[in-house]
């Protein structure tokens, strides 16, 4: 150590207690933001494994790389950029090579061109979903999301919006339909769409879509006309690759030019490529609006390494490295999703209170666990869906995130069940714990 101070101050119990304050001494909209439910599950869950429990973990929304690795051509790029010496501040709007990488990937895949201007790039999707809830919407501007959703109750939260949100239900695969939209839309300055849905793992129907696109419009065309500020579409399509089956994925923009002044795209490499970890998400949308997303991250500092964004760029412009990791990665994914809501389905059949819906993309699975009113072998009667997760957890080793962690209050028991960090042996051995454990209830 160069120069070491000669004495040491404790300030332990000083830094400790402002938790002891009669008042709170952090401002309204921290004191008043509720903390991740899914943090809390996996700290649970964590502490049984420590003591040894065998737990199938299927909270997180995350890979574990031994299952799910990043692509090599991207590690191996990361490692080459670093070597080179690419280590200072990039852009604030991103490294240029990225930005041009993600017009020609939009182009290629989606089949849209945006100008070079519209690109974004931070450090994953979470500054880029922020940055756009904090140039659109104002104290008291209405936020309309469906619930269940990812986190849109509290960034709405955080910029002091109002919320709106739209009860959606399982007949709609947990998507809001035309109707639902139109009704919100009268003074909504953001309306927020995920496909495919976290926590849902289901995608939003092309046609449904453009009736939206096409009621976001007509009420912007009006507005206009008012001299009154549009309403835009957050679309966050994080997901956008990992589909299942013959599950077809649309943009506003394709389906209705028109969206193209309205529509923020959310999305980055994080779930395409199980590169979470990496943190390089990206922002495309209106010049106007993005530029003032760009100030923003700026400001924050919430930028991308330089030596990642150097890599994904070259990943993005490798068409044969992406199609040779992506059809093994969404194989191994749909098979997971396969084996545990077949195994669920079972399940009910054979007279459990379970089903699933059948999946569509990302890497969730929506199950409905219901054993309302019964009790435990511990006589403990399960009146609610967090008491039906604990004695899952405890009785059957498996960890599953309640509807309640994405906005939603009705005690339904439905359930997300995520597959990014399990292998298939780990699924085929938890769900005879599990219907055992469903089994055991009277």
């Amino acid at each position: 150590m160069v120069n070491p101070p000669a004495t040491t101050v404790d300030a332990t119990e000083f830094a400790a207690a402002g938790k002891k304050a009669a008042q709170p001494r952090v401002g309204r909209m921290a004191h008043g933001l509720i903390g991740s439910e899914i943090l809390k599950i996996a700290a649970e869950i964590r502490a049984l494994q420590r003591a040894g429990r065998s737990i199938c973990n299927l909270t997180v929304g995350d890979f574990d790389p031994a299952q799910f690795p990043i692509p090599t051509r991207l590690r191996e790029a990361i490692v080459a950029a670093y070597g080179r010496g690419e280590t200072n501040y990039p852009p604030s709007d991103g490294v240029l090579a990225l930005r041009e990488a993600v017009q020609r990937f939009y182009r290629r895949e989606l089949g849209i061109d945006y100008p070079l201007g519209s690109v974004l790039i931070a450090s994953g999707a979470r500054p880029i979903i922020h940055a756009a809830y904090a140039a659109v919407c104002d104290p008291g501007d209405k936020v309309v999301y469906p619930v269940p959703s990812w986190n849109n109750n509290h960034y709405t939260h955080m910029v002091g919006a109002e919320p709106v949100p739209i009860p959606c239900a399982p007949t709609t695969r947990f998507l809001p339909t035309r109707a639902q939209i139109e009704a919100a839309l009268p003074g909504a300055r953001l309306v927020c769409i995920n496909s495919p849905l976290n926590p849902t793992g289901t995608a939003i129907d092309p046609e449904e879509l453009r009736g939206i696109c096409k009621s976001i419009v007509a009420e912007n065309e009006a507005r206009e006309r008012r001299g009154e500020r549009p309403a835009f579409l957050l679309y966050d399509q994080i997901y956008f690759m990992l589909r299942v089956g013959d599950t077809v994925h649309a943009t506003p923009p394709a389906l209705v030019p028109e969206m193209a002044r309205y529509t923020i795209f959310v999305d980055g490499i994080s779930k395409a490529f199980a590169s979470t970890g990496v943190r390089v998400g990206w922002g495309v949308g209106p010049v106007d609006v993005i530029e003032r997303m760009s100030a923003i991250v700026g400001h924050v500092g919430a930028w991308a390494p330089r030596a990642e964004q150097i890599a994904t760029a070259e990943l993005l412009d490798d068409t044969t490295a992406i199609g040779e990791y992506i059809l093994p990665f969404r194989a191994g994914i749909q098979e997971r999703l396969v084996r545990l809501h077949d195994g669920l389905e079972e399940m009910g059949r054979s007279g459990l209170p379970v089903e699933a819906l059948p999946p569509m993309g990302a890497i969730y699975l929506t199950a409905r666990i219901a054993p309302f009113g019964r009790r435990t072998p511990d006589g403990i009667a399960l009146q609610t869906n967090e008491d039906i997760r604990r004695y899952l957890l405890e009785a059957a080793g498996v960890g599953v995130v309640p509807f309640q962690a994405f906005g939603c209050s009705g005690e339904d028991g439905w359930f997300r069940l995520s597959i990014g960090a399990v292998g298939l042996a780990e699924i085929d051995a938890a769900l005879p714990r599990l219907a055992h454990a469903l089994r055991q209830l009277r």
